[in-house]
This record gives structure tokens, sequence and C-alpha cells, in this order.
């Protein structure tokens, strides 16, 4: 009779919690993967339109696949939306032409079976192609005066090759069959030409503003490690005669931006070859080359975009920390001011009008995805002018700020933490923290759910998630990122334990029912917390992780990157070092139940990480699981993936964090 009544009750009491949870009415696992999301934003020379992309996810009514991109208008005072391209179409890359035209890149079926250049009028009509790429192509850019496309494509899979595979001769051979990236040029008027040397894999580029010459960022091999380490910046005229090279040290290089008068270059590239971002701002003079890093010193912030003002002002968006702004460097008076942001709003590229008196972005907050916003300059704030997630207002939604902590030798850490939804205060919480990857990732103080991260879902499930910016992250400089240089696993995890100390001094956490969940270098960290401080962690869930350094390095696509910038060490160098900072190597330490996921198309990551870690922690008979998902890369871009994945989460850390 008591043993009945016992259960009697415990039915009662998770009926009574079920209702708590569905009045609150957080974020479930279907709610993550209907999410649209604004990508891509552009404002019109006059500022008086704004074109931008929508990230939509399909619905289990759709083709498997990943999200369709869709094209929207939206006039700047936030009049009618005015759709371009829907699915089951694409589109990418929107740009303003002088003539007033959208452009953008798409494959529309009834016009071209590959993806081309299109435009329309600002009402979205009038429909015109404007490239004929047999193969298609990867992005375009259009000239300043419109009289030309620039575009990159690779190479197609020659005859010969396509006919020997056909025959069964399908080998893969090192070295073999590499297909490259080319630029071409198409005038308005004219058939369009390869303009880059057949030795050079194209990697970005940008018009210069006489229309005669292009920079371009170039390596002499493809391949990731080519374009994180080795490319090079060259400037090359239009026709394809004469090139440049205007920037070859091997270091980290991304955007590149012409001021007005062609006479300078911007480059976002690292300070030295073992910085582990492109985050310094360098300036090169044309007529003279010399090259000059802007940078304050004093200045802790990793830029992300960059543009002029005029010929001696640049702008420049800059992440600082787990928030954004945007500034202004005078390169004459080396002064840096602060134009916009700093606040709940996460934006991290801008689009000007010709006038610079406004720009538009894309911008997260803690309670919204990727939405459509402008700002004016002259009264410094911003507008919201889309809302394709009205749903979100009708869940709740944990409390999130940014909070900091000493780590490591009194080292003042930074990181995200979020409370339980229906946090009561004097309660302790279970604590589930995702770390991000990287390690030169930042969490940032925005929109955090999604499916490898599901911030607001275990918020939902009663946990606080705490996601740490730990030494070695991006947004504080190159000193900060670099301060991990040959001791991963070392101080830069102690860093995140001094966290959970803090947060059990603070009387938030029970520090005896801790999870972490984390993808990528965040999998390491997970995979690493539950061998090595497998007595700090009650359960751990890993994807996409690296758990045998010496094996990764013989397996991913960027061995002389992670060697440079994260490790600053070959391995060979050190086979000590790397083996002892493995999970694999402190599985006789271990019994913390880990459970281990991977794509199966990873090539940042090989499977073989995750599968001998599994194979290695069920031989140990530690409490493990492996899923593997097909055609996933690194990452999880199908819904019931991730779905899957979200819902594994929950049991998981429900079944073990008692």
């Amino acid at each position: 009779m008591k043993r009945l009544l016992v259960t009697a009750l415990s039915v009662i009491f998770l009926f009574s919690l079920s209702v708590i949870q569905v009045d609150a009415q957080g974020l479930t696992p279907e709610d993550v993967t209907s999410i649209k999301s604004v990508g891509s934003v552009e404002m019109s020379q006059d500022g008086n339109h704004i074109a931008y992309t929508l990230s939509v996810p399909r619905t289990e009514d759709d083709e498997v696949g990943r999200n369709y991109s869709e094209l929207y208008i939206i006039p700047s005072n936030g009049a009618h939306t005015i759709p371009i391209v829907e699915k089951p179409n694409s589109a990418s890359s929107p740009q303003w032409g002088d003539d007033g035209r959208l452009y953008f890149m798409s494959q529309i079926s009834d016009h071209h079976d590959q993806t081309q250049v299109y435009s329309v009028n600002r009402s979205g009509s009038d429909l015109q192609k404007h490239t004929d790429a047999e193969h298609g192509l990867s992005n375009f850019e259009l000239s300043p005066d419109g009289s030309a496309i620039a575009y990159g494509a690779m190479d197609p899979v020659s005859d010969e090759r396509r006919e020997m595979e056909e025959q069964g001769f399908d080998m893969i051979v090192a070295g073999e069959n590499e297909r490259y990236m080319r630029l071409w040029v198409q005038p308005e008027n004219g058939d369009a030409q390869i303009i880059t040397p057949d030795d050079l894999y194209l990697w970005d580029y940008s018009w210069a503003p006489n229309g005669e010459e292009l920079a371009i960022r170039v390596s002499d091999k493809p391949g990731a490690d080519q374009g994180d380490m080795y490319s090079r910046i060259a400037v090359i005229n239009s026709d394809g005669g004469e090139l440049d090279e205007v920037m070859s040290s091997p270091k980290k290089k991304s955007a590149i931006s012409w001021s007005p008068d062609g006479s300078k270059l911007a480059v976002l590239a690292g300070k030295v070859y073992s910085d582990p971002l492109a985050q310094r701002i360098w300036v090169i003079d044309r007529e003279t080359g010399t090259q000059d890093d802007y940078t304050p010193d004093i200045w802790e912030g990793t830029p992300e975009w960059i543009g002029w003002k005029d010929e001696d002002v640049l702008y420049f968006n800059a992440v600082e920390r787990s928030s954004t702004k945007l500034y202004s460097l005078d390169t004459v008076r080396n002064e840096l001011e602060i134009i916009a942001g700093g606040d709940a709003e996460i934006f991290r590229s801008v689009s000007f009008d010709d006038r610079q008196r406004h720009f538009a972005a894309s911008v997260n907050r803690a309670d919204h995805p990727g939405e459509v916003y402008k700002m004016d300059l002259r009264n410094d704030e911003f507008e919201r002018l889309t809302h394709h997630n009205e749903w979100l207002t009708d869940r709740d939604l944990g409390e999130q700020s940014s909070i900091t902590w000493n780590g490591a030798d009194g080292l003042e850490m930074e990181g995200i933490l979020v409370k339980p939804v229906g946090y009561e205060e004097g309660t302790r919480y279970p604590l589930a923290i995702l770390p991000h990857g990287g390690p030169e990732g930042i969490s940032m103080n925005g929109w955090n759910t999604r499916a490898l991260y599901p911030v607001q879902l275990l918020a939902n499930e009663g946990y606080v998630v705490f996601k740490p910016n730990y030494r070695g992250s991006g947004g504080r400089g190159t000193a900060f990122a670099s301060a991990n240089h040959r001791d991963l696993g070392g101080k830069e995890f102690e860093d995140v334990l001094l966290g959970i100390d803090y947060l059990d001094d603070t009387g938030l956490i029970d520090p005896e029912k801790v999870g972490i969940s984390g993808t990528s270098y965040g999998g390491y960290f997970a995979a690493w917390a539950a061998t090595r401080y497998s007595d700090r962690f009650a359960a751990g869930i890993t994807f996409a992780g690296l758990s045998n350094w010496i094996s990764f390095m013989g397996t991913t696509d960027i061995p002389h990157e992670m060697s440079v910038v994260h490790w600053d060490l070959y391995w060979f160098d050190n086979p000590g070092q790397n083996w002892e900072r493995s999970p694999v190597a402190w599985l006789n330490h271990a019994d913390t139940p880990l459970l281990v996921g991977h794509g199966l198309a990873d090539d940042r990551v090989h499977p073989e990480q995750s599968i001998q870690l599994h194979q290695f922690l069920e031989m140990k008979e530690i409490p493990t699981g492996l899923v593997l998902y097909p055609r996933q890369p690194h990452g999880l871009t199908e819904r019931a993936h991730q779905l899957d994945f979200m819902n594994r989460v929950i049991d998981w850390f429900g079944e073990h964090i008692e």
C-alpha cells in the first residue's frame, strides 16, 4: 500500500512538472528547427530600400536538405516586404547596382540549371539574367560603374576524368585532379574570361574604384590550410594582365577594402604568423607598397568587417568580448571613435547608404535571432524593420547576461550565463556548460540557441546554462587569443573550472550536477572534461570533437592551421604533450557518462575521432553512446538530424545528471 501511495504521488509530481513546463511555454526542439534568421543585408545607395536574405528551415513535408535562403526587399520606412526569391528556390549575395536594380545569385530552374547572376527592379519585377557560366558560379561582385561582373567559379570535372569515373576508374589520389577556383570577368556586352593565372586558387576579391583592377586573395594550391595560412593579396588588371603581389607574408587574411580614391587597400590580417585570427587592420599604400598595422595596441577587440568613410578614415565592425561595436579609425590622427553598438544589439557587419547617414544590418539579441535593423547615425537609434519569428514572443526564455570571474593566474574571464525558465532565487540548479569551438570562437550576448548549442532549450529543462569565453577566444585581441599557445587543455580549461567554482560560490548551481556539451573544439572540451576532469562532471556530450591530438593531426584538413595558430607547436616536436592533452590518454581516470556524436561527411574533424573514443569508452565499460549522422559535415544541417540530436541531449543529461 505504501509503495502504491509513493507511486501515485510520483505520478502526480511528474504530472505537475509537466503542467508547469507546458504553462512556461519555453523552447522545444521543434521550435528550434523552425527559427528563421536574417543573413546578408544590403542598403541601396539612396538608403530607401534594403535587400536581405532569410534562412528558412525545411519542414517535415520538404525534401531533406539544408535551409532555404529566401530573398526580400523592404523599404527603409518599414513598409510592405517584397518577396524576390522564395522556397523551393534560394538566393544569395544581394548587391545594389548603380542602375537601381538588385543583383543576386540564384539557381532558377526555368532559366538555367546552374547558379547565375540575376537582377530585378525595386518592385521585384523585370527579372533579368546576367551570366551564363556553363558550370555555375560561387560568388560575384559588380564593377563600380556596373559595366562588368566579376565572379568566382570552380573548375569543372574534366570530360576525361568523368569518362574514367564512369568506367569505374574513380580512384582518389592525393595531389591529382585538383580543382581550382578561378576569377572570371564578364563585360556588359561580351563574353566572360578567366583572368587569374592557372597556378593560383582564388579565395576573395574586390574591384578597385577605377574599375580597371581587382584586389585578389589567392594561394598556390586548394585546401583549407592554404586559404587559412598561406594566401597572398595581389592586384590584377581586369583583363588578366599585370599581377602585383602586395601582401605575401604567411598569416591569416580575410576582408579586403579599397579606399575611395584607390590609393590604399585595407586588409584584415593576423599580427604575426601564429595569430589565431585575421584581427588586425592593415593598410597597404599602393604607390609605395608600405604595410602599416593601424590596430590600436591598447584596445581589446576583434575587427570582422572593414570599409572606408573617406581617403583617410576607416569604418570597422568589431567584437568586444561578447558585444559588438562600429568604429571609425582616423589613420592620419590615429584616433578611434565609437559610432554605434555596445548594447544589446549584436551585428557582425553593416551596409551604408552613399551619404553614410544610415546603415542596415542583421541584428540579433538575447530575445530573437537575426532581423533587419537600420540605424540613423544622426540620432544613434536602432530601428527594427522585420519580425520573422513573432511566435517567439509567446515563449518564456531564461534570463541572459554577461558575467565575469577570475580565471587561471587571476586573468579576468567573461562569458554568457542563462538562468532557467521560471528561476527562483535561492535555489541551486544543475549546470549545463556549452563551450564554443575554435578555440578562437566567441559566445555572444545575443541569440545563442541552435541545434548543437540548445541554450534556451536547456534553460527550459531547468538548467543554468554557461557559455565561457575562455583564454584563446576571439573578441579580445591577439594577446588573449594567443594566451593558450602550447597549453591547449591547460589554463584555458582551468578558466572553465574556476567559472564553475564562481557559480557555486554565488549559490546558483549544484556543483555535483554539472554537465558539458560542445562541438568541434567545444567537443574536445567536453571529452576532456569527461576524462581528465571526470571527478568534476556528471555527464558529457561531444559532437565532432577531438579525442586524440596525434591522430587528429593526421586526418584533418587543417594540420598547419591547427599547429601554428592554436598549438603554436607541431605535434612531432613534442608528441608527449599532444598525447598527454588527449582525452583518450585519460580513460583510466574516467567514469563520466559520455555521449559521442559526429557527421560522416566531416573533413575538419574526421569521424574516426569519435569512433575511437566511443570504442575505448565501451572497452572501459564507461556509459557511452555513439550516433553518426550521414551526409552531415562539420555540423548539423538537416532538420531530422537536428531534432534527433537535441532530444538526445535532453535525454542524456536527464538520465545522468540526477
